[in-house]
């Protein structure tokens, strides 16, 4: 029986979801990130993580295994060296989905799909406070010329006058009436 093996069609046929699959996982495990719709990184997201657990036993079935998927050999060499080691640690779980809103031409949920250890725009951000945080207040607004000893650059700048006009003048004169001439006969 096969009760509960259904994928998600995604409404392409075999070969093309195949090769859809193929393209997101090797480009989302060059970039550590790609942008698409919901449903499709749902979709690749089972098919990146088994790619990842292939990476993390390391073995030479398991290489051959992730090749029939990732067929760019840049991008396996990087993930069983690169991203198969950052995961040795963590059970599973390995990518995540982040929802950013819906698709302008036809309105379809879009979202990122990134692996865990990518630094994500939220990431980062935390990390720019903590760098900030961790900063003396005294070194944080100074700017380097500060820092080399010169002496910093006043900033007041002279305002100009605005310039005078006076209040736009419209015509007093009525629009010439245009006078139909008619021709003499003769």
């Amino acid at each position: 029986m096969r009760h509960r093996k259904t994928v998600p069609k995604l409404g392409k046929t075999a070969s093309h979801r195949k090769a859809m699959y193929r393209n997101m996982v090797t480009s989302l495990l060059r970039e550590e990130r790609v942008v698409t719709t919901v449903p499709k990184a749902k979709a690749a997201r089972r098919v990146a993580e088994r790619m990842i657990t292939f990476a993390k036993r390391g073995d030479l079935h398991a290489r051959r295994q992730a090749a029939r998927v990732v067929r760019d050999n840049e991008v396996l060499q990087k993930l069983f060296e690169v991203i198969g080691p950052r995961f040795a640690e963590r059970p599973g779980g390995y990518t995540r989905i982040l929802k950013t809103g819906f698709r302008r031409g036809d309105n379809a949920p879009m979202s990122i799909l990134e692996l865990v250890g990518a630094a994500s725009p939220h990431e980062k951000h935390a990390e720019e406070a903590e760098e900030k945080a961790s900063k003396p207040r005294a070194t944080r607004g100074k700017k380097k010329e500060a820092a080399a000893g010169e002496a910093p650059k006043s900033r007041a700048k002279a305002k100009k006058a605005p310039a005078k006009k006076g209040p736009s003048k419209k015509s007093t004169k009525a629009p010439a009436k245009k006078v139909a001439k008619t021709r003499k006969k003769g």
